[in-house]
């Protein structure tokens, strides 16, 4: 008999590797919802058919990252592991989360879309002190180690405390976000990064921090997520 652990969605006993996923159950791993035919711009899901093509949104307005990608789409049982992840400090969750992000990755990725450096999306200091740890940086920390990719949390910083973006509509997103996030002074900055988060729901997040990387230099700005909100 191998080891065994619980499963981090149901704790029901776990294979150490059920499904190609360590932490769950071969019924959890086999429902994660993969993202699998989605636009290249937003990672917006859509129809198999349209695999590749970007959605109406990115045709009409262009987003200012080169590329997005995410492992999975919001949904069951994934809904039952981020928000552990995000707020209530299951840093076991973020691991396997990260280290799941990282096989997809791995296997998906284009040879000419590997970056020089990960950037994991920061928290505002006042947000970090009352959380205790960073989720984007917790994703980060093992795609950044299981890809042996430069981990530049030192990069790109939030100069703003905004107002938490779920209790926002799409307009006060954006308005929320202006100016929020700044590339430090006294860092040279890589050609080529890539944003760590854990959810995308609109994409004014990203984008905000894909500007201020923009402006500071970095010539290709893409996002790797956990999950798309659909």
């Amino acid at each position: 008999m191998g080891r065994r652990e619980r499963c981090l969605v149901c704790a029901g006993p776990a294979p150490v590797a059920a499904g190609g996923l360590h932490g769950l159950c071969p019924d959890c791993a086999g429902a994660m919802p993969w993202s699998r035919h989605a636009c290249p711009g937003c990672a917006l899901p859509l129809p198999d058919g349209e695999a590749g093509v970007a959605c109406g949104q990115c045709q009409r307005q262009p987003p200012p990252l080169h590329a997005c990608h995410a492992s999975f789409v919001y949904g069951f049982p994934l809904d039952r592991l981020l928000p552990g992840a995000k707020f209530h400090g299951d840093l076991a969750a973020s691991r396997a989360l990260g280290e799941w992000m990282a096989a997809r990755m791995w296997r998906h990725l284009p040879d000419d879309a590997w970056p020089q450096a990960l950037v994991p999306v920061p928290l505002h200091r006042t947000r970090l002190r009352q959380r205790g740890y960073d989720q984007a940086l917790e994703l980060a920390r093992p795609l950044a180690r299981r890809l042996r990719l430069p981990l530049r949390d030192d990069l790109l910083t939030r100069v703003r405390d905004t107002a938490p973006q779920s209790r926002l509509d799409a307009a006060e997103r954006r308005r929320n976000l202006r100016h929020a996030f700044a590339v430090r002074d006294d860092v040279r900055v890589p050609g080529h990064v890539v944003l760590v988060d854990d959810v995308m729901t609109t994409g004014t997040t990203l984008h905000a921090a894909a500007r201020a990387l923009r402006r500071a230099g970095v010539g290709r700005v893409d996002a790797w997520v956990c999950a798309r909100v659909p």
